[in-house]
């Protein structure tokens, strides 16, 4: 019965924001402008703010009252975890227990927020959906950076960049007057895209197909990450449930036809010149020896050390030479042709040009139809979309997503916080904000909150202090009430207990055993290395062959955009935390602090160490039955050690 009223209240209030398009069709709900909501006053004792009343007006239909507040160390462990992605010391939890102030949360907030650990922590979450990936393919020839995108996805959380120079950023900073060239980092959003093979001995029809296989791509990641729309759908039809059309998506399909992979520098124009007429002149050294070496003339070292002279003599004489590149785009529309005089296919960049393409007649490259203008989706801006007149479009892009579609824009960054800070979003599909979408569990809330969150300078720092800051993500796991009447949690009557994801898993064990290397950014390096310390953050990630420790733990496919973490329990990944390597190392280190400790503090040590708690009488007894009964086995603290680390004490955050 509760269910069923919860459902009508959601229906009402979607209902009360019926809106319909230029054409007279009904516009989902995503689409609607925003509206300026009055929260319900019900509960204003208990509320904290804003958040608060809209949540317990919704409890109060289902009978259900919110759950206790969480205790102190709960709260503060779930912060930390929230934010930076590893657990407070225990004298951090024991100073925020002693602290008599009423700021004394917000203020660790701050604090929080303030970390370089928290652009860490939420650039993670962006990477996920950027399908980030360490390494590009092979037959690019890129000599950039990938690590570049992902310090500069760090920087932008950690400067609290506004989400709509984020976005910018990431598509067009190239293209923005007075850009900072450091920003063209950014541009790995688009630069570190998947790309598929061509062979280039097939004939056009065939490496059509594909090139239109990567413009898919593209679209597809544009639509879900920013718009939460499935619009590469309409690549052989007009949507099937969203107000799509096939030639919407030709005209935003034509914007990734004009640009081409390419690695861009991060200096000005009359800096970066010299260097890259110097790199022109290298490589064309580099190609003389290689077809000295092939000759294998007999003076071959005389005539190759002749040619690392000047090639170290270039690079010397050239300021900025090293100065790595990134990995992002230039305007070049992308023709695919047969090659004059031979079999086979070209790939004709007309540089500096942009193009619109014809409709694919189901989706056939090779089967035309009109020629679509580049621009916006039709259903925005009244049914007259913008057109994109600047270059390739990218910069008209950005700006549409965020002036012509800023309700939804907005509304689908908002949900992805919050989905981080509640293991769920207001809308559970966050990457599918259609018809076919699940409908927003508290729309009159996902409304307010996209508002304010849009009048408060698109800040996620704001974001995040607001939610931290409410009753509502304070209240304790513990609420057998709701548990019972509310099993899937819709109203949040009680705070969802979540399994720690691999990053944080990793890193809490390494910052428990004080073996953590807290240096931010830097290339990536090989997470198989025993002597690997960093955050798993800057561990490397390829496309082909992932990392086997992320695998088994639910680490996204960086192929495709992941808008969230699978959760899983596999006998692989109990094997992993008795068996790795990993577990074992981290064991042994653990366990030799333990015994630098006198005999009868080692336990309660391990567990304010890991749990930031003392011992229960249970807890002492039985770790000292154990030792006891293995005093004689030269592994047992390690043996000891390795059961806490993989408890799920350790694996879960109330």
């Amino acid at each position: 019965m509760m269910r069923i009223r919860f459902a009508a209240i959601v229906a009402l209030c979607l209902l009360a924001m019926s809106v319909v398009d230029g054409r007279g069709a009904e516009l989902p709900w995503s689409f609607r402008p925003l509206r300026s909501i009055n929260p319900p006053q019900t509960n204003l004792e208990w509320a904290r703010n804003r958040i608060d009343l809209f949540i317990v007006a919704r409890q109060s239909v289902g009978s259900l009252n919110p759950a206790e507040a969480a205790d102190r160390r709960t709260l503060i462990r779930r912060a930390y975890f929230d934010l930076v992605g590893m657990p407070p010391t225990a004298a951090e939890v024991t100073a925020f227990q002693n602290d008599p102030s009423r700021n004394a949360f917000a203020d660790r907030v701050d604090r929080l927020l303030a970390s370089p650990q928290y652009g860490e922590r939420w650039g993670r979450h962006w990477l996920d959906l950027a399908r980030y990936v360490d390494a590009t393919a092979s037959w690019l020839e890129s000599t950039a950076s990938a690590w570049l995108y992902r310090d500069w996805v760090v920087a932008a959380y950690n400067q609290d960049l506004p989400y709509p120079d984020f976005v910018r950023k990431q598509l067009a900073n190239d293209l923005i007057g007075g850009c900072d060239p450091k920003d063209n980092a950014a541009l790995g959003f688009l630069g570190l895209s998947p790309n598929y093979w061509k062979e280039l001995q097939l004939p056009p029809e065939i490496i059509k197909g594909t090139v239109a296989d990567e413009w898919e791509e593209r679209v597809d990641a544009l639509g879900r990450t920013f718009l939460g729309l499935t619009v590469a759908c309409a690549r052989c039809h007009d949507h099937k449930s969203d107000p799509i059309t096939q030639q919407d998506y030709y005209a935003l399909a034509g914007v990734f036809a004009s640009v081409r992979m390419a690695d861009r520098p991060t200096m000005r124009e009359e800096l970066w010149a010299p260097v890259a007429q110097a790199r022109k002149q290298v490589a064309a050294l580099e190609k003389q020896k290689t077809d000295i070496k092939k000759k294998k003339p007999k003076d071959l070292k005389e005539q190759t050390a002749k040619l690392d002279a000047k090639i170290r003599k270039i690079q010397s004489g050239t300021p900025h030479y090293f100065v790595p590149t990134v990995n992002g785009v230039e305007e070049a529309a992308l023709f695919v042709v047969a090659k004059t005089n031979a079999h086979g296919t070209s790939l004709d960049y007309k540089m500096g040009k942009a193009r619109d393409l014809a409709v694919h007649k189901r989706g056939d490259p090779n089967l035309t139809g009109e020629t679509v203008r580049r621009r916006f989706l039709s259903v925005f801006n009244d049914g007259k979309p913008r057109l994109f007149k600047r270059g390739s479009g990218r910069l008209d892009l950005a700006d549409a997503i965020l002036e012509d579609a800023q309700p939804l824009a907005a509304r689908v960054i908002v949900n992805r916080v919050w989905q981080q800070h509640f293991g769920r979003g207001l809308v559970s599909t966050p990457s599918e904000f259609g018809n076919i979408g699940d409908k927003p569990t508290h729309p009159d809330l996902l409304e307010d909150l996209t508002a304010r969150f849009v009048a408060n300078g698109w800040s996620f720092k704001w974001l995040h202090r607001e939610i931290l800051l409410s009753a509502t993500w304070q209240q304790s796991s513990l609420s057998p009430l709701s548990e019972e009447k509310d099993p899937d949690n819709n109203l949040l009557a009680r705070m969802p207990r979540r399994r720690l994801d691999v990053e944080s898993w990793r890193d809490s064990m390494l910052k428990v055993t004080g073996h953590l290397y807290e240096t931010v950014g830097g290339k990536s390096t090989n997470l198989d290395d025993a002597k690997n310390s960093r955050r798993t953050l800057y561990g490397g990630i390829n496309r082909r062959n992932l990392d086997q420790m992320l695998a088994v733990h639910d680490f996204p496919d960086p192929t495709a955009h992941a808008p969230a973490r699978n959760v899983t329990t596999t006998p692989m990944q109990q094997l992993f935390a008795l068996n790795s390597p990993f577990m074992e190392q981290q064991a042994s280190i653990l366990a030799k602090l333990l015994q630098q400790r006198p005999e009868g503090e080692r336990i309660g040590f391990a567990y304010a160490r890991l749990f930031q708690r003392d011992p229960t009488e249970s807890e002492l007894r039985i770790g000292r039955r154990y030792l006891d009964e293995t005093n004689k086995h030269p592994d047992r603290w390690n043996h000891y050690a390795h059961a806490l680390l993989g408890s799920n004490e350790f694996l879960f955050v109330d």
